[in-house]
């Protein structure tokens, strides 16, 4: 069961005007592929910019860095 909010109900009409005459139901099941399949294409874009940038930053940083930063912090 779902719960008919203002934000439910504007994507049941932009559904509807992609998708003439199909039921609700039908409008919900479709908008429910049609969210499921955009969000795993953004995890995977996000895990591909990840692999692209994995390890660019290598060998910027000394291994005394960090410490030699937070010496520098007030007490």
């Amino acid at each position: 069961m779902i719960t008919e909010t203002d934000e439910v109900s504007d994507a049941l009409a932009d559904a509807a005007a992609r998708w003439p005459d199909l039921p609700a139901t039908e409008l919900l099941r479709r908008l429910v592929a049609e969210g499921h399949a955009a969000l795993r294409a953004s995890v995977a874009a996000e895990r591909a910019a990840v692999e692209r940038t994995s390890a660019t930053l290598t060998g910027v940083y000394q291994p005394d860095d960090l410490d030699a930063l937070r010496r520098e912090w007030p007490a």
